[in-house]
């Protein structure tokens, strides 16, 4: 409809899960000064993301930003899923195929040393 402005809603919702209990805050600014300092060392790490629930225009973004394509979204994850497809795509054909006799191996060596063990046990 012409002259509608766009509406977006943006929210935020922390929950910080401790020993003793789970609280749920509205915004980092809520956050207790003592796990405040816990929350942005935790958040900052290796292991942490953001989820982002997005309408169908929001996800045809992160669509696009995924597969490479110019898009309005900056997304850790779209960079890091990008990083490791190019890193993969990189691999020549002898470190795909040492990577692959590795993932074999790994799947095989339990069953070998659990054969092992069963015919160990049952020559007693």
């Amino acid at each position: 409809m012409p002259g509608m402005e766009k509406l977006t809603a943006k929210s935020s919702t922390i929950f910080i899960a401790t020993h003793e209990e789970t609280r749920v805050f509205r915004s980092v600014r809520e956050v207790p000064p003592e796990l405040r300092k816990r929350l942005e060392e935790t958040t900052s790490g290796a292991n942490s993301a953001t989820i982002l629930i997005a309408d169908k225009r929001g996800r045809e973004e992160l669509v696009r930003a995924l597969q490479g394509l110019p898009s309005e979204v900056q997304s850790r994850l779209a960079n890091t899923l990008r990083a490791n497809q190019k890193r993969q795509a990189a691999f020549t054909p002898k470190q795909k195929h040492r990577r692959q006799l590795r993932i074999w191996l790994e799947i095989l060596a339990p069953v070998a040393v659990g054969f092992s063990v069963w015919l160990l046990t049952s020559m007693h």
